[in-house]
């Protein structure tokens, strides 16, 4: 017997298929297997005091005047210069790009050509350089700089990352099945998200955009070294607070493997050989996080946090409900949580609403009978850019640094994100340096850095509240 279908029951039936293709797309997606090494999470070696740094740059107000503390781009540069088998870098942001009013030190170009320096003098050596698409603007354009490295031989690799999972899976999945076929077109004609001197941008860039997923990480590796921060050496991020940490030796052969994880979404590059496994030796002990693994180990320490410890945060975006969380119950049970973070209202030039900083402030003090004690970055409009939490118990403290936000996109295995955990005794000279950094921020030492609680604690406004709800729903924000 056949079965004859009018026209409403063939829309009706393409509809079916349609949306049922939909949700397999959309939840696949979601829950997709992670590339091998991705949500990595390294064994904990010891090393020596001397083999493990602290840097950060940190803008201040002194006198009536601004000043900026530079170390984290000099050490970087000294890195490239210093390093002899090969020199393997990921950064999120990378490109001369800025707003037409402001200007910025080159530095961009700057590392470009100690580059291109080091391996004109070792042609041999190995430099691999891993990036987002962003910095093409979604490949709308080149990029002048990587156009440079790559005719100087070194390979230029921008993560793919349709191979990671979706954090906006509803428009996500819509992208997937009608979008990700269009071919790539350098052919822009719509104003550019970004920058005002970026070229123009595709409507297939927009539509790669909206998935709002990215190569997060800010690393570089060399055979002696490697140097995890929360920097990024794009141009206009120039004077932006951020932090970094330095581990000679130990953590390289698996910075090698989370690297190779993040350039092998495209399948077109070979990565130097792993090196000969670390001698543990010393009394810090160093441990590499990446993605997911981040996530378990901050929500670990927080919870491991007893009465009278110690959880300082400096942190440029806080929404992750996990952190939320385990923050509220460490302050209800006694642990002293001071945050310093940035008030997000400003981004590049661009207002900003406040979310998700503010908001998440304001909850953990009603939570807490005002236990957690909250100080913003005074310097606008310059970002507060750490990612770092600090956990000091009676006789030892550990820290987790680098690219990650407390953020349900940073920490759920959506981005690819590079942390470093260290955990060495209260007087070591590592813990030493990293609590006068904290001390220095939250007094006001010999210069202005932080504002009081007060002096930003918004009253949100209904339309802010709406904003907010519908954002932390459907997941379409950058938190």
């Amino acid at each position: 017997m056949k079965i004859r279908l009018d026209k409403w029951g063939k829309r009706r039936l393409f509809a079916i298929l349609f949306l049922s293709l939909y949700v397999i797309i959309m939840m696949y997606n979601v829950y997709r297997p992670l590339p091998d090494n991705i949500s990595y999470k390294s064994k904990e070696y010891t090393v020596h005091e001397e083999d493990v740094d602290f840097f950060y740059n940190l803008s201040g107000e002194k006198n009536s005047e601004t000043f900026f503390k530079e170390e984290i781009f000099t050490r970087t540069l000294e890195i490239i210069n210093e390093a002899e088998q090969f020199i393997v870098l990921d950064y999120f942001l990378f490109n001369s790009y800025h707003e037409k009013k402001k200007e910025y030190p080159a530095n961009v170009q700057r590392m470009t050509n100690a580059l291109i320096a080091k391996k004109e003098a070792n042609p041999d050596m190995p430099i691999i350089f891993v990036t987002d698409e962003v910095n093409s603007s979604y490949r709308s354009h080149s990029v002048p700089e990587f156009v440079q490295m790559k005719k100087a031989g070194i390979k230029v690799v921008e993560t793919n990352m349709d191979a990671f999972r979706d954090p906006t899976p509803i428009y996500s999945g819509f992208y997937r099945m009608l979008f990700t076929w269009w071919g790539d077109s350098q052919n822009g004609w719509l104003p550019n998200a970004f920058s005002d001197t970026a070229p123009d941008m595709t409507i297939r860039s927009y539509l790669k955009l909206f998935n709002v997923k990215a190569n997060h990480r800010k690393t570089i590796t060399t055979e002696q070294t490697t140097l995890i921060s929360s920097a990024n050496p794009h141009d206009a991020s120039y004077y932006f607070a951020n932090v970094a940490f330095e581990v000679k030796g130990a953590l390289v052969g698996d910075m090698l493997k989370s690297e190779k994880a993040a350039a092998d979404t495209r399948r077109e590059i070979n990565f130097p050989d792993s090196i000969d496994p670390h001698q543990n030796e010393g009394d810090v002990r160093v441990q590499l996080l990446t993605e997911g693994k981040i996530q378990e180990a901050v929500h670990d320490e927080i919870d491991a946090a007893k009465k009278g410890d110690e959880i300082w945060l400096a942190m440029f975006y806080l929404a992750d409900r996990t952190v939320i969380e385990g923050l509220t119950n460490a302050a209800n049970r006694g642990v002293n949580v001071k945050l310093i973070l940035d008030t997000n209202k400003n981004s590049f030039g661009r207002k900003k609403t406040g979310l998700p900083n503010i908001p998440m402030a304001a909850e953990l003090r009603e939570d807490t009978d005002n236990k957690v004690e909250v100080r913003w970055f005074a310097q606008s409009p310059e970002q507060f850019h750490p990612k770092m939490i600090y956990v000091k118990h009676k006789k030892e403290t550990v820290i987790i640094s680098g690219s990650a936000n407390h953020t349900s996109r940073n920490l759920n295995n959506y981005n690819p994100e590079t942390d470093v955990k260290i955990r060495a005794a209260n007087d070591s000279e590592i813990i030493s340096e990293v609590d006068g950094y904290f001390q220095m921020l939250w007094e006001n030492q010999g210069a202005i850095y932080t504002d009081a609680y007060e002096e930003h604690n918004d009253n949100m406004s209904l339309g802010k509240r709406i904003i907010y709800a519908f954002q932390k729903i459907f997941h379409f924000t950058t938190f």
